[in-house]
């Protein structure tokens, strides 16, 4: 037996009425423009003449002038009860009216029929007349229809629903409220609470965010991590308020808690990448089955619009960053120029194209594992190599390009991400090079000598001259402190020998590490 879920409702004067009363009760749900509601109203008002006095019999419109217009169809003097905000119907899980509910006095609903169906009446009133002792009505039955159909519920109409749902009783919504008044536009409101990056936000509403958590199964209050800079914890509920703004589809939203994972981890100093006058910002990779699934471009202008899950995936993070942790420009965000990576930027892996291991696989996991790869880096810088036809010589010229990154006399350079493109992999793929192949070539195009590093009366970047003596001056030096820190990773269009890096932080302990973290798809 099922326990119907109490409420209290008001009719056209303002009394009310609450379910249960410790009576039996007749509960009709109906809507104004429902033409089988309306056939039903004789049978409706009927009911409430002859059991009204031994039973609660109520009719409950989903129509704010329905005890006014419904009610002028009843002469029984059955209360015509308000429930145009649909909570009781949808509490009541209503997908058509008209809905004849029986229940008992403690509650429980004992029968139920929607639409309109002769026998279904005929059958209550036998039953009504059972409960209440009471005379059958007189009904002229002839003038009815043997069946008819009911309408939709105003409950389960699309918009309205979700936000049933987030409003009711259980919803797994528990972050604050603002309200907007009815005056105030939505997205001017947005600018002025400072919840924006500059660009317009897709408003939270409790329904729109109610249908992104919909895209993962984790707890919305679960506590995914402390955002800095301030720290503040962010909960699955609230990754998903941000990804609402951000513009994002349901199916993102794992990617998206994934990357919120990892740049919140102690590794990738987020409060440093913040906090810097430098350039970067979170760069994030993905790889995996997921990427096909949710439509991630990894292909022509994979590091440019057009993409939504690129695009959006990555400024959610940012919100985050931004709404949760407070990270804001001219606040904890001290970079002297930005870039526009601080926006989004978020890309995919072409793992097809490549005879090499994907990123992800290359950092210990599955082939079949999707991951979030987050790296602290700059503003992506095209290079051009379009006459080479070896690996060899494709590798010296990255090596050439990668020597000038940041300055051409900084050396012993941390980490950097070269993305390169499929004609590029094709020409090494031919001479069946791997990638520590290309990393060690890279090494070799960049070797200097120190004194070649010094800091001069020309130039005061580079080795402190007392470095260069204990290193030796005539001692090569590789641009980067190791081959590991050159990572390589394939995407973009099948035409066009044209490369990109994106330069790096400060690497290691004193700044950020590339941290990679599985998504739970």
């Amino acid at each position: 037996m099922t326990s119907l879920p109490p409420f209290t409702l008001a009719d056209a004067t303002g009394e009310t009425r609450s379910f249960p009363s410790g009576r039996h009760a007749l509960l009709v749900f109906v809507k104004e423009d429902c033409p089988t509601c309306t056939l039903s109203a004789p049978l409706i008002d009927a009911a409430g003449g002859a059991f009204g006095e031994a039973m609660d019999t109520w009719v409950i419109t989903q129509d704010a002038e329905g005890p006014t217009v419904f009610g002028e169809r009843i002469s029984s003097g059955m209360p015509v009860l308000d429930d145009a905000k649909l909570a009781v119907s949808f509490s009541y899980d209503l997908d058509t009216v008209p809905t004849v509910i029986l229940a008992d006095g403690d509650g429980n609903e004992l029968e139920r029929f929607v639409g309109f169906g002769k026998n279904d009446w005929l059958a209550l009133y036998e039953r009504l007349i059972g409960i209440t002792r009471s005379p059958a009505p007189v009904v002229e039955w002839s003038a009815f229809p043997e069946w008819r159909p009911g309408c939709g519920s105003k409950s389960v109409e699309p918009g309205i629903a979700e936000r049933l749902a987030a409003e009711a009783a259980g919803s797994p919504i528990r972050a604050r409220r603002i309200e907007v008044g009815e005056s105030d536009d939505v997205f001017e409101f947005m600018f002025d609470q400072g919840l924006t990056d500059g660009l317009p936000v897709v408003p939270p509403t409790p329904e729109r965010v109610l249908r992104m958590l919909a895209g993962t199964k984790r707890d919305p209050q679960e506590v995914l991590a402390l955002v800095p800079p301030n720290l503040a914890p962010v909960t699955v509920e609230k990754v998903a308020i941000n990804a609402v703004m951000a513009g994002c589809k349901p199916e993102y939203l794992p990617v998206v808690i994934a990357a919120v994972e990892a740049v919140t981890a102690e590794q990738f100093n987020m409060h440093g990448v913040l906090a810097t006058t430098h350039f970067p910002t979170p760069v994030i990779i993905v790889n995996g089955p997921i990427r096909d699934r949710i439509g991630m471009n990894y292909r022509m202008n994979c590091l440019g619009q057009g993409s939504r899950a690129n695009a959006t995936i990555g400024r959610a993070v940012q919100l985050v960053v931004r709404n949760v942790g407070g990270g804001r420009p001219g606040e904890v965000d001290r970079a002297a120029l930005g870039q526009p990576g601080k926006y989004t930027f978020c890309f995919a892996e072409h793992e097809a194209r490549s005879n090499w291991p994907p990123l992800h696989v290359e950092r210990g996991f599955e082939p079949g594992d999707s991951t979030v790869t987050v790296f602290a880096g700059g503003a992506p810088t095209g290079f051009v190599d379009q006459l080479a036809r070896d690996a060899r010589s494709l590798a010296n010229s990255y090596g050439m390009v990668l020597a000038g990154v940041s300055h051409p006399k900084q050396y012993g350079y941390g980490e950097i991400v070269v993305v390169v493109p499929p004609e590029h992999v094709d020409t090494f793929a031919k001479d069946g090079w791997t990638k520590d192949q290309v990393r060690e070539q890279i090494q070799r195009a960049t070797l200097r000598p120190a004194r070649e590093l010094v800091r001069d009366a020309e130039c005061a970047e580079g080795l402190p001259p007392e470095a260069a003596e204990r290193l030796g001056l005539d001692t090569l030096i590789p641009k980067f402190r190791a081959n590991e820190n050159i990572t390589l990773v394939v995407a973009g269009g099948e035409a066009g020998k044209f490369g990109v890096f994106i330069q790096g932080w400060v690497s290691g302990p004193m700044g950020s590490t590339m941290t990679t973290v599985k998504i739970d798809a």
